[in-house]
């Protein structure tokens, strides 16, 4: 049997028209040796297979050649490139530093400096992977790098630049290698192709080419991958099963889904329920059909995200082509594009941009997935979606036929506020869960300022709400505390509990204080750790004085200072907590110490 090469090797360029993708770096080059204008050490850095290495063999084959051509290259004929192209030139000598990056290989490597070429002018050292060498051994090659013989030129090659020495770069002329794009190895690989007689759909070689992710030798060794499991006949479906890549229908089908709920227009004619409830449904379907391949719920995610972004790019003719896809598939895109409002996709992309950060710390994956996805949905049906924390609250509408909101409004009349609690927003009621509570009637203006997400107009309303929720009395529990410090504590700490999400940010700081009853039972001490939190208390404190003294039953009056050096610290760090357990019982420092424990 005729020995195999793969196709990485097979078709490794040997001239510099022939490199793939780095046109600028390669007519450099060639303007460089037929002017005579060589410098004595080169640094080639860039990705992983985009062609360092093979260059630096194309360059010490061309500057030896004996009878180069007009146009920079090699002639492949001559002595010095016939020894070449056999591999048995003594011209070039190549280093792997990953596994010689010791101060004796660079020693024998500068014996090898010393001597003249026999054939050619130029002795020429191929460095690969230089980052792997020690510092010792950069230090020991510092000065022969600098001032080398007439006849040496050094090519250093790494894909890690940053980890070089600063006196290494600037001894070097630097060649900085890019990433090749899609159609570049789409184009390559059509050309491999048709020279091994394989026939191959353009989509196939596509999602070959973004598989490589910029490495021609990556996509050379994927299609060979492909090519054998197809048999010599490469299709769409076959290289996606084969390369396990979620299939691009999936993004265009779960995209038709959301539209059939609506464009995201909100002035647009609503949709049914029944219609909505029925699309709803399908994504969460499809959404188990893609699980069910293997696929993770976070690479579905990231793969809509992407798929919607380039429904965005696709709606301008002069951004399309920032999308790496074949033709149809652009030409796809931009048909669904132009049923797609930027309103809807700027809100879809958010929406899946914060799942994928989610993602990780949730718990239940699947559900935090399908919720973005029901949340997508209604985003196409005009719904609002939050920002960055500014906006309103998250509300999921009713999403299956026969679910009726209208029921829970009984449970909710039940536990109607008084009407002085219709305009507060400081409490909530926590006897009555979430799900049953209904929202009284709000005067128009606050319903305009949420209508909006620009925040300077709902500014006014805010500050209104707020300034009545100070002159409001706070709702407390029938059931009165006794007077002493624990209860001045539990108070405080209810009282924190039933602040709104407005008061979100000064709720945390307030829960690493501990307020003090002082010795007259009519004081409660409050230390606050900055001026920002003691101006914030300050505007706080006659709500805060009315809720612990109607807990206690007892008029109390609030008193703020800021922390002194000399105060007792309450909120202990993790380190610190370690330690005051240890001197109550010494048994832990061990254990630390047996098993090698660290505190995170």
């Amino acid at each position: 049997m005729e020995n195999y090469i793969v196709s990485a090797r097979k078709y490794r360029p040997m001239t510099f028209d022939t490199v793939v993708g780095q046109s600028a770096l390669t007519t450099t080059l060639k303007n460089a040796i037929r002017n005579g204008k060589l410098a004595h050490a080169y640094l080639f850095c860039g990705p992983r297979g985009v062609g360092k290495t093979t260059c630096a063999r194309i360059f010490a084959k061309t500057i030896n050649c004996l009878s180069p051509r007009e146009n920079g290259e090699a002639c492949n004929e001559c002595e010095s490139c016939r020894a070449f192209n056999e591999q048995r030139s003594y011209n070039i000598h190549e280093l792997d530093a990953a596994s010689n990056n010791s101060v004796d290989d660079i020693r024998q490597l500068i014996e090898q400096v010393r001597i003249p070429p026999q054939i050619g002018k130029y002795k020429v050292f191929i460095i690969d992977e230089v980052h792997m060498l020690s510092t010792q051994a950069f230090n020991a090659f510092l000065k022969t790098l600098e001032e080398p013989p007439r006849h040496a030129i050094f090519i250093l090659a790494t894909t890690e630049k940053h980890k070089l020495l600063a006196t290494i770069l600037s001894r070097c002329q630097i060649y900085d290698f890019n990433r090749m794009s899609v159609d570049d190895i789409v184009a390559h690989l059509t050309n491999v192709a048709a020279k091994e007689g394989i026939t191959c759909e353009p989509a196939a070689l596509n999602v070959i080419a973004q598989k490589a992710d910029g490495g021609m030798r990556d996509a050379l060794s994927i299609f060979d991958q492909v090519a054998s499991f197809c048999q010599g006949n490469i299709t769409y479906q076959q290289t996606i099963q084969n390369l396990n890549v979620l299939d691009s229908d999936y993004y265009f089908r779960m995209t038709d889904y959301f539209l059939a709920c609506g464009n995201g227009d909100p002035k647009a004619p609503k949709v049914d329920q029944a219609t909505v409830s029925e699309n709803i449904t399908n994504c969460i379907l499809t959404l188990n059909e893609i699980l069910q391949k293997g696929f993770d719920g976070q690479h579905f995610i990231n793969g809509l995200a992407t798929h919607l972004r380039n429904l965005l790019v696709s709606r301008d003719a002069q951004t399309v082509k920032l999308i790496e896809a074949s033709d149809d598939v652009r030409q796809r895109y931009q048909s669904q594009a132009g049923r797609c409002t930027p309103r809807f996709l700027y809100n879809a992309m958010r929406l899946c941009n914060d799942c994928d950060l989610q993602y990780k710390q949730s718990q239940n994956k699947r559900l935090l997935v399908e919720l973005t996805l029901i949340e997508v949905a209604q985003t196409a049906q005009g719904e609002d979606v939050p920002g960055s924390g500014r906006s309103p609250k998250k509300k999921l509408n009713p999403i299956f036929a026969g679910v009726r909101p209208q029921a829970a409004a009984p449970a909710a009349a039940k536990a109607a506020p008084r009407p002085q609690q219709e305009a507060s927003t400081l409490v909530r009621e926590d006897t009555t869960p979430p799900y049953q509570t209904t929202r009284p009637a709000e005067p128009p203006a606050r319903r305009v300022g949420r209508s909006f997400s620009i925040r300077q107009a709902a500014q006014p309303v805010r500050q209104q709400q707020m300034a009545q929720a100070t002159e409001l009395p706070v709702d407390t529990p029938a059931e009165c505390l006794p007077l002493n410090s624990s209860s001045v504590v539990i108070a405080w700490k209810e009282f924190i509990e039933r602040l709104p999400q407005e008061e979100a940010a000064m709720a945390q700081r307030m829960k690493g204080i501990e307020p003090t009853l002082m010795a007259d039972n009519h004081v409660v001490e409050v230390i606050a750790n900055n001026q920002l939190v003691e101006q914030e208390l300050l505007k706080m404190s006659p709500r805060i004085e009315r809720y612990i003294s109607q807990r206690v039953a007892t008029e109390l009056k609030m008193q703020i200072r800021l922390r002194k050096a000399t105060d007792k610290k309450v909120t202990y760090s993790p380190a610190e907590q370690f330690s005051i357990m240890c001197k109550e019982n010494d048994v832990l420092l061990k254990l630390k110490e047996v098993f090698g424990l660290e505190l995170v």
